[in-house]
Parts: structure tokens; C-alpha cells; sequence
């Protein structure tokens, strides 16, 4: 039951009665008619607004207009109910995907930075230890250094003795290796924004031919030539290693033996020059690294960090420490000053064979190569193994970092050659070569502009496209050893036939 207006005969909001004629009005319309005639609109007689007595009812429930009652109406309404109630949810969603955003961003930024306190909070720890004490790998034995006044001992003939000390990795040669990695990282960004003008183009680079031939430098009882490397400051200097124990040093220009070093019981495997002193180094299946005076033609240091064959060898920008690998399974970071091993290490889950090493351009990580086709990579600082690239099938044969420090190029028994990017740590390109193709040696140029490629033949390939330029088959045997001289001017290469050849315009 609904009250009515006398007045309106609709529904008042606020009611009230009068006493005189006892009708329900619309306070607000009762007042304006007593306001303008003083009495009662249902009798006449006389009322004033203190008369008037409110009613208190519960919240009138307006009945719905005339045009509201008939069907069309109604499915209307419901429709307008239908829109609104969607509307009101689309909104609710949105509210919903925005808040999720906000918290997986937050989320995201939360696990961004517990990783960063973790990475951090593990550099200060190794920096306090590093501080504290000398850090020698977990499970090797580090005697102590022999003080720095007692003299170096000197076998019989004047030729130094073997030494295998292994004194650890000191804060001053962290600090040392990552001082150098900072002036060679910020270097090779200068020179990485343009390519040098003197670099030869590699239209001129496809018309190389070789211009010189030499076949005298070892011997021909046992014939063959095993390694290859350039002197960095004067790449008129050839040095070789052969299958009959001897290094030579050869001048280009000159076309005449500098240096024969002998002393290595069995092939010399690796030679490199040292950049900027009169010395070279060699590696040997003898288990042996040596290091040798030019200026002196003999061994000034013998490093024995390995129980077996020494199968690479790689010498650090800082021109003061060697890298070796080995069958024994080992790497090794030894101190070509003292000849003493700082550090030795092992991967003992792969349990297999080392077939390579290179450092990268900056020094202060390494690739590996193994027997069983992993290439993986080294923290030196950390002596830990900080990535794998699976891939080859075959044991890894040669391994080869570009000078922009991005790429590194391998090659295995398995006819292939493998580009990986060191920042995506991922294989972004694979060259298949014949069937049964040896590579035995990888080399970019100092710019790394071009790799090349020595195996069953001599291949140089253009980087970025990765398109071959050229391909020489002078050689009647194994390519071991290519080699660029500066800005590309001329190419070299050494083989299984005993000779050694020079390529350029």
C-alpha cells in the first residue's frame, strides 16, 4: 500500500497529514498552498503549517512510469541493464590487466635486483679471499715460491731446469689482467667503428697469388711443418715448429734462417712470438713448454704444467703469462718470467682430453677445445667453466676469437666450420667443407675483417657475409698453419710438404 498526494495523486517523498481534513499531501506542495490561501485545499477551512503532521515511512517505491509497463519497454530496460552491466565489467577487466603489468613489472625489477645483490655480494666475497690469501685451485697441492734472491737452478749444458710450482693466482695478477682487459676493451671499440684505410679490399684480396716458396727450413728426414705464427711488430718474421723437434725463426724479406732452436725431445706442436721481446714460445707432445731467446738461439725457460702432450698454447695481451692445454686434461696459466705455473685446473665431470686454447682479444676469458667435439669457455679470474657450445662431431681442431671480440670461430674433424656469437651464446653460422676436409687452423685478420681457413686447403672468407674470397691448393699436403701479415698485405701459410709460402698481389 502506497500513500498518494491529495494534491498530485503521486507518490510524496516527504508526507505529511492534516488534521483538519485528515488528507496525505507532498509537504513541499501543502506548504506552498497554505503559504498563498491559509486553509486546507480539501474543505476551505482554516490550516496553517504547524498543523501539518509528518509521517515516517520507509523509502517509497516510485511505480514505474505508464510508458515503462508495456513489453517493448521492458526488453528495453533490460537491454539498458544488459549495456551497463558490461560496461562495468570491460572497465573491471581493464583495471585488472593494468594491476597485472604493474606487478609482473614490479616482480620482474625485484628478481633484477636480487640477482645483482647476489652477483655482487659473490665479487666482494672472492675479493676479500683473493685479499686475505692466495687463491690455488680446489684439490691441487700449491707449494711455496721460491723467494725471489735465490737463483733460478741450471741444469747441465747451462740449459734451466724443469719447474712445476704452482704459487696461485694473486690479487696483484687479477688486478693486473683486468687493468689490461679495460685499455684493450676500450681500444678495440675505437677501432671497431671504422675499418682501417690500409686494410686490403677484398677485391684485391681475391687476386692474391703466391709469390714465394720455401722448403729448406726443417729437415727432410722427417718431413713437415706443424705450426705457424707472424711476429706482431715485424711480421718479416716467420716461426715455425716441425715434425723434426726444431723451431726456426725465418726472415721474409731477408729469405734466410734467423734462429734454429733445438731442445724439444719430440714435434713441436705450437709456437707463438712475443709481441714486443726477443723471445718465442713452443709446445710439445714432450709434455714441455719452452721459451726461447731469438737474440740468443736458446731455452731460457722450460714450464712442465702438464703430465702429457701439450696440445695448445696461447700467450696473454699483458705478453707475461702462457696458456697451455693438454691430454692430461688440464689448462694451465703459467708466469713466462719465472716459468712457474699459477694456475692449474681441470673440468673433472668431462674427464677428456684438451685439444686447443685461445684467449680472448681482452685476456680475461679462454675457449677449450676437446677430444669429445666441446668448445667451452673459461673465467680466468674465477678459473670456472662459464659456457659450453655444443654442436661439432668430431674432436675440436682449432679455435679462433675475432679481434672485435663478438665471434669465435672453431673447427673439427667433422668437415665443418661453426661461427658462434660470444653475446647471444648461440651458433649463428655453419660452413660444411667437403667430405674428409682437415681444418687444422683458424686465424681472423688483425681487423677482423677476414678469417682464414688452413686444412686441406687454404680458404679466406669475408666476415658478416661469411662468402670465401679465395682458395689456394698449392700446397701437397696439410695446410697446419695460416697466418696474415699486417692490414692483410700478404698471407701465409705452412704444410706437411715442409714449405713454407707467401701469398699477396
Amino acid at each position: 500500500m502506497s500513500l498518494v498526494c491529495a494534491i498530485s495523486n503521486e507518490v510524496p517523498e516527504h508526507p505529511c497529514v492534516s488534521p483538519v481534513s485528515n488528507q496525505v499531501f507532498e509537504r513541499r506542495l501543502i506548504e506552498k498552498y497554505i503559504a498563498e490561501n491559509g486553509a486546507d485545499p480539501m474543505n476551505g477551512q482554516p490550516l496553517s503549517e504547524e498543523q501539518l503532521i509528518d509521517i515516517k515511512v520507509s523509502h517509497p517505491i516510485r511505480p514505474k512510469a505508464p510508458s515503462a509497463t508495456s513489453i517493448p519497454a521492458i526488453l528495453k530496460s533490460l537491454q539498458d541493464e544488459w549495456d551497463a552491466v558490461m560496461l562495468h565489467s570491460f572497465t573491471l577487466r581493464q583495471q585488472l590487466q593494468t594491476t597485472r603489468q604493474e606487478l609482473s613489472h614490479a616482480l620482474y625489477q625485484h628478481d633484477a635486483a636480487c640477482r645483482v645483490i647476489a652477483r655482487l655480494t659473490k665479487e666482494v666475497t672472492a675479493a676479500r679471499e683473493a685479499l686475505a690469501t692466495l687463491k690455488p685451485q680446489a684439490g691441487l697441492i700449491v707449494p711455496q715460491a721460491i723467494p725471489a734472491s735465490q737463483p733460478a737452478a741450471v741444469g747441465a749444458g747451462g740449459e734451466p731446469m724443469d719447474i712445476n710450482d704452482q704459487v696461485g693466482m694473486t690479487a696483484d695478477i687479477i688486478q693486473k689482467l683486468q687493468d689490461k682487459a679495460t685499455v684493450l676493451t676500450t681500444e678495440r671499440k675505437k677501432r671497431g667503428k671504422t675499418v682501417p684505410e690500409e686494410l686490403v679490399r677484398a677485391e684485391d684480396l681475391s687476386k692474391y697469388r703466391q709469390v714465394a716458396s720455401h722448403v729448406g727450413l726443417h729437415s727432410a728426414s722427417i718431413p713437415g711443418i706443424l705450426s705457424l705464427d707472424l711476429c706482431p711488430t715485424d711480421t718479416n718474421k716467420v716461426l715455425t715448429g716441425g715434425a723434426d723437434k726444431n723451431v726456426v725463426v725465418f726472415d721474409r724479406k731477408e729469405e734466410q734462417i734467423v734462429a734454429t732452436l733445438k731442445g724439444h725431445t719430440k714435434k713441436v706442436t705450437s709456437v707463438i712470438f712475443h709481441p714486443s721481446q726477443s723471445l718465442v714460445f713452443s709446445a710439445s707432445p714432450d709434455s714441455t713448454i719452452r721459451v726461447w731467446s731469438v737474440s740468443g738461439s736458446n731455452c731460457v725457460q722450460v714450464v712442465r704444467a702438464h703430465d702429457a702432450a701439450v696440445t695448445g698454447l696461447s700467450l696473454h695481451a699483458t705478453g707475461d703469462y702462457l696458456l697451455s692445454s693438454s691430454e692430461d686434461q688440464y689448462w694451465a696459466f703459467s708466469d713466462i718470467q719465472t716459468g712457474r705455473v699459477l694456475t692449474k685446473v681441470t673440468d673433472e665431470a668431462a674427464g677428456c682430453a684438451l685439444t686447443c686454447a685461445q684467449f680472448h682479444p681482452d685476456g680475461l676469458i679462454f675457449g677449450t677445445g676437446t677430444a669429445d667435439s666441446q668448445i667451452k669457455i673459461w673465467d680466468l679470474k674465477e678459473r670456472t667453466n662459464v659456457a659450453n657450445f655444443p654442436g661439432h662431431s668430431g674432436p675440436i681442431t682449432a679455435i679462433a676469437f675475432s679481434e672485435n671480440g663478438y665471434y669465435l670461430a672453431t673447427g673439427a674433424q667433422d668437415s665443418s666450420l661453426k661461427l658462434w656469437d660470444l653475446r647471444k651464446l648461440k651458433n649463428f653460422k655453419t660452413i660444411s667443407l667437403e667430405n674428409n676436409y682437415e681444418v687444422k687452423s683458424l686465424v681472423f685478420d688483425q681487423s677482423g675483417t677476414y678469417l682464414a681457413v688452413g686444412g686441406s686447403d687454404i680458404r679466406v672468407y669475408i666476415c658478416k657475409q661469411w662468402s670465401e674470397v679465395l682458395n689456394f691448393t698449392d700446397h701437397s699436403g696439410l695446410v697446419t698453419g695460416v697466418a696474415f701479415g699486417e692490414h692483410a698485405q700478404f698471407l701465409s701459410s705452412a704444410g706437411m710438404d715442409r714449405s713454407l709460402k707467401f701469398y699477396s698481389l
